[in-house]
C-alpha cells in the first residue's frame, strides 16, 4: 500500500497493528510514483507500507484502510507468500488472531 506521507502511513500503521489486523507494518519512505490519475501523469512523493496479515483478516484490514485512507483508491494488494521462516509466520498468526 502507498500513502501520502510517512504521518499518513504511521496513523494507518498504528489502526491495523493496534486493531490486530496486522502484525506488523513497515513504513518506507521517500518512494517517487509516477501514475496516470484522471488522464493525466502525476510523479508524487509517496511512502511504501509493506503490511504482514494472513488471509483470513484480509477483508476488515481492506475495509479499515478504505475507511482511513486519504486517496480516492487506495493501492491495496495482496501478493502471495510462498515461502517464510516457520516461526516468523507463526508470530504474524499469532499477532492477528481475533
Amino acid at each position: 500500500m502507498t500513502a501520502a506521507t510517512a504521518e499518513e502511513a504511521e496513523r494507518l500503521g498504528r489502526i491495523i497493528v493496534e486493531s490486530r489486523l496486522a502484525a506488523c507494518a513497515n513504513v518506507l519512505n521517500g518512494i517517487r510514483s509516477i501514475f496516470r490519475w484522471e488522464n493525466k501523469i502525476n510523479v508524487e512523493n509517496e511512502c511504501l507500507m509493506l503490511i504482514k496479515t494472513t488471509l483470513e483478516r484480509y477483508p476488515e484490514l481492506e475495509a479499515v484502510i478504505r475507511r482511513h485512507h486519504s486517496y480516492t483508491i487506495p493501492e491495496i494488494i495482496a501478493l502471495p507468500v510462498i515461502a517464510g521462516s516457520a516461526p516468523y509466520l507463526e508470530w504474524v498468526r499469532e499477532e492477528t488472531r481475533k
